[in-house]
């Protein structure tokens, strides 16, 4: 088969991130080592496990110090693990604990005379500034080109009655459902059809506890870096937005200049993988920067993306071909063949498995020589594959059902009934857990897989309509 090297395009970062919000090295590590499970968001802004929220201020020009050490706090004397309203380092670097005002507004320490280094700094400048914030007008000068708002308006948090989503109207609560340990501390995010709204749900409860309106319909969501933020793509937008879940705004937009589609997770390298079909492009995004480091050109209107073993996977959905990426081998595009109505794709033991919806048939090609190595019956309708170790769960639609394949032999080691009797699509892993969650996309319930036992744990009804179910880790609300 021939072999293709496609264009990687380097995004330069421009002059415009001069006033970017990294932290200085030694300052993250001293909050870092006095502070066990801080959240040094990648705007800037520091949240402590309790919630309590610094800003940071950028000195005009650093201190040269030997090493870094406290050089004064307000109150004084204290330790950082005392919470002082402000924290001045030996380098100037400053941290301004954020405050309540009493009247539901944001503010930070009031001072008659505020040291130099607090008149002086500078907030970072692509900062999310907190909701309401006020700023002493005696150090406004912190606040550089930054917009201030004090109305919440950028809050997207909507209650359900306030939504006006007509499904909700016509749908009713769901019977008592109980309540199992391994969702004891999740947060349940469910994207429909019918509405623009992310809908946001307690565990085992069947209807929304308020939503995320959003601008448009979702296409994909996923939650990252321990559920605190929300990856969305939306129809008929050129952005990836990223919605805090802390304070229900959107943290920022994420510009790629074409539609954006599914988005893919590689826990490994903190990236995310972002489809953009109609441009023929895959966009790379640092999760911990959240921006946009790369952008791959590829042949084709990319579907079913797969990320394995250094490999990327796609078909073109507008021929059935398959391609892979060799991202170690500078980017190497290789043309895997035609297959027909393929579903899905995954990869092990130098094995690219290939499912068809149409024919309930999954084929078995060898990587290196591209030969067909097998092929054979599966479940009916297979629209998803999801690999677990050498274990291949293969989810058939039409029967609601999970066939177990042992990717070493080939052979069927297990299935499993999901008994919700409409049309079960969806099956995605759920970041840092064992377990993944299954979608019904007619009756509107979703179940929870026990990957390593190959069992069903548990099944939930919602009293909405379902496209897609994200399980993420709860996350504490600012007030």
């Amino acid at each position: 088969m021939r072999k293709f090297i496609i264009m990687l395009g380097i995004l330069v970062m421009s002059s415009t991130f001069a006033f970017g919000a990294k932290i200085p090295e030694d300052v993250k590590n001293y909050i870092e080592q006095n502070i066990p499970n801080v959240d040094i968001r990648f705007d800037g802004v520091i949240i402590f496990p309790d919630n309590t929220v610094y800003l940071p201020l950028y000195p005009s020009l650093f201190t040269d110090i030997k090493s870094l050490n406290v050089k004064q706090t307000f109150p004084a004397n204290m330790h950082i693990t005392q919470r002082p309203d402000i924290i001045i380092f030996n380098n100037d670097f400053v941290l301004l604990k954020l405050l309540s005002d009493g009247q539901g507004h944001r503010t930070v320490l009031h001072q008659s005379e505020p040291p130099l280094q607090v008149r002086t700094g500078l907030l970072p400048q692509d900062m999310l500034v907190p909701s309401g914030l006020i700023i002493p007008e005696n150090i406004k000068g912190i606040i550089g080109n930054l917009k201030i708002d004090t109305k919440n308006e950028d809050l997207i948090k909507v209650s359900t009655d306030d939504s006006f989503e007509e499904f909700l109207k016509q749908a009713g609560p769901v019977a008592h459902q109980a309540l199992i340990p391994e969702l004891a501390d999740k947060t349940i995010f469910v994207t429909t059809n019918y509405s623009k709204n992310i809908q946001v749900l307690e565990p085992a409860e069947s209807m929304p506890k308020y939503s995320l309106a959003q601008q448009s319909i979702p296409i994909d969501v996923k939650a990252v870096n321990n559920g605190k933020f929300l990856m969305v793509t939306s129809y008929d937008r050129p952005f990836v937005d990223i919605v805090s879940v802390a304070d229900s705004r959107f943290i920022k937009q994420i510009g790629l200049g074409s539609n954006p589609e599914q988005i893919l997770l590689d826990e490994n390298t903190n990236r995310a993988y972002v489809t953009s079909p109609s441009a023929s492009t895959i966009f790379v995004i640092d999760l911990k920067t959240m921006c946009l480091i790369q952008k791959i050109k590829i042949n084709g209107y990319c579907e079913h993306i797969l990320l394995s073993e250094g490999k990327l996977f796609y078909v073109d959905k507008l021929n059935n071909e398959i391609w892979a990426i060799e991202l170690q081998k500078n980017y190497e595009l290789r043309d895997i063949g035609k297959f027909p109505n393929v579903s899905a794709l995954a990869y092990s033991n130098n094995k690219l498995f290939i499912s068809s919806r149409t024919k309930s048939r999954i084929a078995v090609i060898d990587y290196d020589t591209l030969e067909l190595v097998s092929e054979f019956t599966t479940v009916n309708k297979p629209t998803a594959m999801l690999l677990y170790g050498n274990i291949l769960y293969v989810l058939g639609s039409q029967n609601n059902e999970i066939q177990m394949l042992d990717t070493l032999s080939d052979n069927v080691v297990g299935t499993i009934k999901l008994e919700t009797g409409g049309y079960s699509a969806g099956l995605q892993k759920i970041v840092d857990m064992d377990y993944a969650v299954v979608t019904d996309l007619k009756n509107n319930y979703y179940s929870l897989l026990d990957l390593k036992n190959g069992t069903l744990l548990k099944t939930y009804e919602l009293g909405i309509p379902i496209k897609d179910v994200i399980i993420a880790d709860k996350v504490k609300l600012f007030n």
